[in-house]
């Protein structure tokens, strides 16, 4: 019996309820413990990700780190995880929209149709970031993720510890769930973790360049993704959302 078929739903739920008395470096230690080479952070290198980065790099140096390379990052982000690449010595394994698929998308749709509807900006964000997740995830049985409860009111409800069955029922480990954006800075300045240089620009949350802004005081810490959508869209792109059927409509 491997260990995702030694957590069933009722063992998932246990340690829901556990974790929630636990930090972060004990969950993170359990799970890279646990699962070993079958886990890995999964991170796009925003505030929380570098803290769960650093926390894992003082636990297990050798940790697996995944990131998804969409072809529309800003530089400042390639900037960051070279920094990460020489400051803690680990391998980033990089993964790519596939490359037949994305270029029948920009054909029939162009390079930036995100702007003309919510449907097509779902469906460029599932060709540049969903479909390489789940090609990601294969063979893991847990991955980390730096998801915040505060986040979004889609993320409101999120566990420490989750099955995943989107993904075949692996865990996905939220060690962050029930941190503040002030604790994750904190963190950082405490522990001099090197993070994004946009955050210095204003900006609040990073994705793709084409899809973010710098936010204004005041504003919601993830209007600056996806700005020209009405706000009754949820502000994700996918990766943390339970999968919906594809659409081509424009």
């Amino acid at each position: 019996m491997t260990v995702r078929e030694d957590l069933d739903e009722a063992g998932v739920q246990n340690l829901s309820q556990d974790f929630e008395g636990r930090d972060a470096e004990y969950i993170i230690k359990w799970t890279l413990e646990r699962f070993g080479s079958r886990a890995s952070i999964c991170t796009s290198f925003q505030a929380e990700g570098m803290v769960i980065l650093d926390i894992a790099s003082r636990i297990e140096p050798g940790v697996r780190v995944f990131t998804i390379d969409t072809g529309r990052m800003p530089k400042e982000t390639h900037e960051l995880i070279d920094r990460v690449r020489d400051r803690y010595g680990i391998r980033i394994d990089v993964h790519y929209p596939d490359f037949g698929e994305l270029t029948q998308f920009v054909s029939k749709h162009g390079a930036n149709p995100f702007y003309r509807s919510q449907s097509l900006r779902m469906l460029c964000c599932e060709t540049r970031k969903v479909v390489p997740l789940n090609k990601a995830l294969l063979g893991l049985d847990a991955w980390i993720t730096g998801v915040r409860r505060s986040h979004t009111a889609n993320r409101s409800g999120a566990g420490k510890v989750e099955r995943d069955d989107a993904h075949g029922g692996i865990l996905k480990i939220n060690p962050l769930a029930d941190w503040t954006e002030d604790q994750v800075w904190e963190y950082i300045r405490v522990n001099d973790v090197p993070y994004n240089a946009l955050y210095d620009q204003g900006f609040t949350s990073i994705g793709c360049a084409p899809c973010t802004r710098p936010t204004q005081p005041g504003e919601d810490a993830r209007a600056g993704r996806w700005w020209w959508e009405d706000d009754s869209v949820p502000k994700e792109c996918g990766i943390h959302l339970l999968p919906q059927p594809r659409t081509t409509s424009s």
